[in-house]
């Protein structure tokens, strides 16, 4: 008997216990939660400027560090006079925030680790890695203090290629027997431009193919790949002069003689461009260069 009642009453711990644990997950899920759209709110509250907004996010007692001047301000009152400064020294500024962990030191004290970027129009994006201390207020999760200390700006392979994007479309280049139709867009995650092209002459297909253009993180530059339908294939290496790409392009040929050249692709404006080949050398002749052609987006 004494056994039994020793199992019955471990059992009944057993399930206390469980009991327990389940709610305490079910808290910190919720807390995690909050907290995740008192980030979103913050980055709501900063894009549009409402520096009222923003300090309503931070606790009553909370103190803020000015990440550009260090100066240190206590309460709510002061944080929103320093996002005022902020915001008008930050003209047009966007901020994104990349939340990477929460961690509860208790029930009502959680510290988010995370990354942000400062985006302002024509300069370079400002990185920073950040440690932020949530205390909970009555059913709210409120910033108290932050941390942060800047990382490297790593820009990714679409900031690399951004000012190809204007070659995204369908473009045209014709004459009175020839017509050049090329097709260009993005590949998943925006990390190359990919270029079809069809050439008709006399209604006919004459020929096709397809270009890569993307950055080489080893070489650390812009380069393309093309093939085309008659077996042909080569490789360019891209450099921007001004309002012009030089593209150095070295190929082989279906037949197997070596070629290369430079084609210069000037930018009018988002629906025009022009194209020339010069420099153009197969097995050690040099070519004419190709006349410049205008290039237009349909």
């Amino acid at each position: 008997m004494f056994m039994k009642k020793c199992i019955l009453a471990f059992a009944i711990t057993a399930i206390g216990l469980g009991t327990c644990g389940a709610e305490e997950v079910q808290r910190q899920a919720e807390s995690d939660a909050s907290i995740r759209k008192a980030v979103e709110a913050y980055v709501v509250a900063f894009n549009k400027r409402d520096a009222k907004a923003l300090a309503a996010l931070w606790s009553p007692e909370a103190v803020y560090t000015n990440p550009l001047s260090g100066e240190e301000v206590v309460g709510r009152d002061a944080i929103e006079k320093q996002f005022v400064g902020v915001f008008a020294e930050l003209k047009e500024a966007k901020l994104e925030v990349n939340t990477l962990s929460i961690g509860f030191v208790s029930p009502n004290v959680a510290v988010e680790q995370g990354t942000a970027k400062v985006i302002v129009p024509e300069e370079t994006p400002e990185l920073t890695q950040y440690s932020a201390v949530y205390v909970k207020r009555g059913e709210e999760w409120l910033l108290d203090r932050m941390t942060e200390e800047g990382l490297p700006n790593v820009l990714s392979h679409y900031e690399r290629l951004k000012d190809l994007e204007w070659m995204v479309g369908n473009w045209v280049d014709q004459d009175e027997e020839t017509t050049v139709t090329t097709e260009c867009s993005w590949t998943k995650n925006n990390n190359f431009l990919t270029r079809s092209f069809t050439v008709h002459v006399g209604g006919q297909i004459e020929m096709a193919g397809m270009q890569i253009i993307g950055w080489d993180p080893l070489e650390k530059k812009i380069r393309s790949w093309v093939f085309d339908s008659d077996g042909g294939f080569a490789q360019g290496s891209w450099k921007k002069l001004g309002n012009q790409w030089h593209v150095h392009q070295t190929g082989v040929l279906p037949d197997g003689r070596k070629s290369s050249s430079v084609n210069v692709i000037t930018y009018i404006d988002d629906s025009t461009c022009t194209l020339q080949s010069v420099n153009r050398v197969v097995d050690g002749e040099i070519l004419p260069n190709i006349d410049e052609v205008q290039i237009t987006k349909n």
